[in-house]
C-alpha cells in the first residue's frame, strides 16, 4: 500500500505570500514587509507570540468565553461577539497574515529547539486562521479554519454562537447578566452581518449547494419555533439566574423579561430575514455539490488538503489510498462476519443486517436513550482504569456524556467532543446524536466513546490545555490531521488494551468505524475533486460502510459543507501508526509505548511533519541513552 506523504513545513510555509484581498496592493505589501522586518529585529519570540495572541482573542470574544480567559489579561470581552461581516473577515485575515510574517521572520539558528518549535507551530496556526487569500467567501472558524458557506445546516455563526451563549456564558453576578443581554442584542446585529456576508458571497457566485438547503432552512425554522419566553436562549438564562442567590427575584424577572423581548423583537425578525434570504438563494443554488463548482473552488480544496488533511498529496493520491484502505479493512470485517455466521451478501449488506437486529438496538424512547448514555459513561469509567497500561500521563479533567440538542441534531454529526475550560472548572463533553436510534447500534458505541472521549479527544485536548508553557494559541490549536488522527489511532489503542476482548461484534463496530474513515477519503475527494454527484457519494458510502441511511446522508451533506475536514482522520492515523512502527523497529526492546504517547501528546497539537521530526529525534536520543 502506498503510504501517505504527509505535509512538510515547506508546503505550509510556501503559503507565506498569501494575504487577504484587501491587502494585495504593492504599496500595502511593501509597507507590511517593512513593518515585519522592524518588529522581528527588535522583538522577542514571546513578545511577538503574545501580541499575535492578543490580536486573535480580540477578534474572537466568543472563543474567549469558551476558554474562560482572564479579562485582566485579554481585555473585557464578555459583552461582545465576533464580527462576521466582510470587513470583519478581511480584518482577521490581514492581522493573521501579518502575524505569520512576523513569526516567519523570527526563525533563525539562534533560537533554541523549543523556541523554534514554538515559532513554527504558531506561524502555521496564523496561516490557518488567515484562510485562503483568493477565496473570500465563507468565514474563518476558530476550530474549522476557513469554511466556504457562512450559513449551512452544520455550523456557522447562527449555529455556534447560540450554543456559546446557552452553554458557556456564565452568569454569577448582575454584570454577567448585563453582559449576556448585551450579547443577545449583539446576536441580532450579528445575524444581520451574516446575512450581508451571505449576500456578498452570492454576488461573487458562491452559494450553498442546493441539496443542503432543506436542513439549513429546517434549522432556521426550528430556531424560531418556540415562544420567545421558552426559547433556550431565554430558558437557559433563567436557569443560570436562579442559581445566583445574590440577585433579588424581582431583578431576575426583569432580566428574563428583557431577554424575552430581545429574542422576540430582534432575534426572531433577524432570523426571519435570514430565512427569506436563503429561500431566495435556493432558486439560484448550484445542483453540483463539490467545491470545484464554486469560483476558485479547486484551489480552495487544495488549501483544505494542506491544512485540514495536513498533507502535500494530490486529491487523486488521497482517493487511491482511500480505496486501498477500504479494501483492506473490508476483508478483515468479512472474516469476522463469516466466523459469526454471516456469510451472504456484501460486507456492507451484512452490516446493514446487523444494524436491523433488535439485540443491537436501544429502544427509541427517552428510556432507551438514557440507557445508552449510561452505557457510554460506564465505558469511560472502565477504560480510564485500564489506561495506565499504555499511558503514563492522564488528564485530571473530567469528561461528561450528553445528548446533542434536538434543535440541531438533524444536521449534526454522530458525535463530537467539546474541550474543558482552560481553568478546569468546566469538564470536557462528549455529545452524541440520538435522533435516529438505528444510527447508534450497540456494537458501534464502544468505538465512538474511545474516539470522542477516552483515550481519544479528551486525552489529547485536555492534556493539550494543561501545557501552560506553550501559550494560548497552541493550547487551543486546531491541527485537524493531528487531532482527528489521534482520535482514530485511539480506537486502535483501545483494541490493543483488550477493550474488545470476547466481543467480535464490538470489534466489527471498530472496523466499521475505521472503514468509515477510509471511505471518507474516497467520497470527499470524489465530491470535491472527481466531480461526483451527491447520489454517487451516498451510494458508495452506504455500500462501503453498511451504516444507517440517515447517517450516510447526513455524513455526505457534512462533507459537502466542509470540504477537506474528513480527510484528516485516516491520514492522521496512518501517520501515527507509521511513526510508532518506525520507533518500534528502531528501538526494539527499548521501545516504551508510554513514553511514545507522552512524546505525541505533551508537546501539544502540531503539524504532523513536526511530530515526525520529534519522533526521529526521540529515537536517536533513546539509541544514545
Amino acid at each position: 500500500m502506498k503510504k501517505a506523504s504527509l505535509v512538510s513545513l515547506a508546503v505550509l510555509f510556501a503559503l507565506a505570500g498569501c494575504s487577504s484581498e484587501s491587502n494585495t496592493s504593492n504599496g500595502v505589501a511593501k509597507k507590511t514587509a517593512a513593518e515585519v522586518s522592524s518588529i522581528a529585529s527588535t522583538a522577542s519570540v514571546d513578545d511577538v507570540v503574545e501580541q499575535y495572541t492578543q490580536t486573535f482573542v480580540t477578534h474572537q470574544p466568543a472563543l474567549a468565553t469558551s476558554l474562560k480567559l482572564s479579562p485582566e489579561q485579554y481585555g473585557e470581552y464578555a459583552a461582545r461577539l465576533p464580527n462576521y461581516s466582510l470587513a470583519g473577515m478581511q480584518a482577521l485575515q490581514i492581522d493573521m497574515n501579518k502575524a505569520a510574517e512576523q513569526l516567519k521572520a523570527l526563525q533563525n539558528s539562534q533560537l533554541s529547539d523549543d523556541e523554534l518549535l514554538h515559532v513554527k507551530v504558531n506561524e502555521v496556526l496564523a496561516r490557518y486562521y488567515a484562510g485562503h487569500s483568493q477565496f473570500s467567501a465563507g468565514y474563518v472558524d476558530t476550530w474549522g479554519g476557513h469554511l466556504p458557506y457562512i450559513i449551512n445546516q452544520l455550523s456557522g455563526p447562527l449555529v455556534d454562537i447560540p450554543n456559546v451563549l446557552k452553554d458557556q456564558h456564565g452568569v454569577e453576578s448582575p454584570q454577567d447578566a448585563e453582559n449576556y443581554l448585551a450579547r443577545l442584542d449583539g446576536f441580532a446585529k450579528m445575524t444581520e452581518q451574516v446575512r450581508a456576508k451571505a449576500a456578498a458571497d452570492a454576488k461573487k457566485g458562491v452559494i450553498l449547494p442546493k441539496p443542503l438547503f432543506a436542513n439549513t432552512l429546517g434549522y432556521l425554522d426550528n430556531f424560531v419555533t418556540p415562544e420567545a419566553a421558552q426559547h433556550p436562549l431565554v430558558s437557559s438564562f433563567a436557569q443560570k439566574l436562579d442559581a445566583v442567590a445574590d440577585i433579588p427575584n424581582e431583578d431576575k424577572q426583569q432580566y428574563v423579561s428583557r431577554a424575552t423581548a430581545i429574542v422576540e423583537d430582534k432575534i426572531y425578525p433577524a432570523f426571519a430575514k435570514a430565512t427569506a434570504d436563503m429561500q431566495a438563494l435556493e432558486a439560484k443554488a448550484p445542483t453540483k455539490v463539490g467545491i470545484w463548482a464554486q469560483p476558485n473552488g479547486e484551489a480552495f480544496y487544495q488549501h483544505a488538503i494542506t491544512y485540514l488533511a495536513d498533507s502535500d498529496m494530490s486529491a487523486e493520491q488521497i482517493h487511491d489510498i482511500g480505496l486501498q484502505e477500504v479494501e483492506r479493512i473490508t476483508a478483515r470485517m468479512d472474516e469476522i462476519l463469516k466466523a459469526n455466521g454471516y456469510s451472504k451478501g456484501s460486507v456492507g449488506d451484512r452490516m446493514k443486517q446487523l444494524n436491523e437486529e433488535e439485540r443491537f438496538l436501544y429502544e427509541d424512547s427517552d428510556e432507551g436513550r438514557e440507557k445508552l448514555l449510561t452505557f457510554l459513561r460506564g465505558e469511560i469509567e472502565t477504560i480510564n482504569k485500564k489506561a495506565p497500561e499504555l499511558f503514563s500521563t492522564l488528564p485530571p479533567q473530567k469528561v461528561e456524556v450528553k445528548r446533542i440538542p434536538k434543535a440541531v441534531e438533524a444536521g449534526a454529526p454522530g458525535g463530537y467532543y467539546n474541550g474543558p475550560s482552560l481553568d478546569g472548572s468546566r469538564p470536557g463533553v462528549f455529545a452524541i446524536n440520538l435522533k435516529d436510534m438505528k444510527a447508534v447500534p450497540s456494537f458501534a458505541m464502544k468505538t465512538l466513546t474511545y474516539h470522542e472521549a477516552v483515550p481519544g479527544h479528551h486525552f489529547q485536548i485536555a492534556l493539550n490545555m494543561l501545557q501552560t508553557d506553550i501559550g494560548l494559541m497552541r493550547q487551543n490549536a486546531s491541527f485537524n490531521g493531528y487531532i482527528e488522527g489521534w482520535a482514530l489511532y485511539s480506537e486502535l489503542v483501545a483494541f490493543e488494551m483488550g477493550m474488545y476482548e470476547n466481543d467480535p461484534f464490538g470489534d466489527l463496530g471498530r472496523l466499521q468505524a475505521e472503514v468509515y474513515r477510509a471511505a471518507r477519503l474516497v467520497v470527499d475527494t470524489g465530491l470535491h475533486h472527481k466531480r461526483w454527484t451527491r447520489q454517487q457519494a451516498i451510494e458508495y458510502f452506504a455500500q462501503a460502510t453498511g451504516t444507517a441511511m440517515s447517517d450516510v446522508t447526513a455524513a455526505i451533506d457534512r462533507y459537502i459543507a466542509w470540504p477537506g475536514q474528513a480527510l484528516g482522520y485516516k491520514l492522521g492515523m496512518l501517520k501515527l501508526v507509521e511513526l510508532r512502527t518506525m520507533a518500534k523497529d528502531a528501538l526494539g526492546d527499548r521501545f516504551d509505548v508510554k513514553a511514545f504517547h507522552d512524546l505525541i501528546l505533551l508537546k501539544g497539537a502540531r503539524p504532523l511533519a513536526i511530530v515526525e521530526e520529534d519522533v526521529k529525534r526521540w529515537i536517536a536520543q533513546q539509541k544514545q541513552a
